[in-house]
């Protein structure tokens, strides 16, 4: 059956894509509340840098960015293979989006918190560690799950650089066995992992936020 021969290429191809998919979430996001939290401090020259960083990764294809690391950087004598290349690429584009996500967040939480904060005897860093930080994550989580869901799909454009991911195994498949059959399973198996995704965001909501426990 053209499933059993299936399973294999595109069980790799999954692999490929999950390791893609965990890698930059799990770099990504840390970052990006870091640099969110050092944007908070005001400084005006690192805000800048901030600025113009965000810019450049939100104002490129993520394709284009993908082939400048891999293709151009050899050429001011930084060479990176492939899966470097595409780590590199990814995770300094979601940084960027999730460092707007967070910053927003920051920015959403009432100024009368961090007084509160300053009258209970906090200090400036422990009442942002403990107090401003996770409500401003709460507020930002379905931006930051939004993301995580395009972030699942964006893995598709590693076949630019060769990788053999999900994608890229159904249209071998499709140019091997002669039907668009293939493309069917990719299909599934990606609204699978938005659906585990978008699950998994959900609960993550839910914990976060006392009024939605026991739901």
């Amino acid at each position: 059956m053209l499933l059993e021969q299936l399973v294999q290429p595109l069980l790799q191809g999954s692999i490929v894509t999950l390791q893609v998919f965990f890698g930059t979430l799990l770099f990504s996001l840390p970052l990006a509340i870091i640099a969110a939290s050092i944007q908070n401090m005001g400084n005006k020259v690192i805000n800048l840098v901030f600025k113009v960083f965000v810019m450049i990764e939100r104002g490129t294809p993520l394709l284009l960015q993908m082939m400048f690391v891999f293709f151009g950087l050899p050429y001011m004598g930084i060479v990176l293979d492939r899966t470097t290349s595409i780590f590199v690429a990814f995770i300094l584009n979601y940084m960027a989006y999730f460092m707007e996500i967070v910053r927003g967040g920051i920015q959403s939480v009432d100024v009368g918190q961090k007084e509160a904060c300053q009258v209970l005897g906090y200090s400036e860093a422990s009442a942002y560690v403990r107090v401003i930080l996770p409500q401003a994550l709460q507020n930002c989580l379905p931006s930051i799950g939004n993301e995580v869901l395009t972030l699942v799909k964006d893995t598709s454009l590693i076949t630019v650089l060769g990788a053999s991911e999900l994608l890229k195994a159904g249209r071998t498949a499709v140019n091997t066995y002669g039907t668009a059959i293939p493309f069917i399973y990719v299909g599934v198996i990606y609204l699978l992992m938005t659906m585990c995704a978008a699950w998994v965001m959900g609960r993550i909501e839910k914990s976060m936020d006392p009024s939605m426990k026991g739901e």
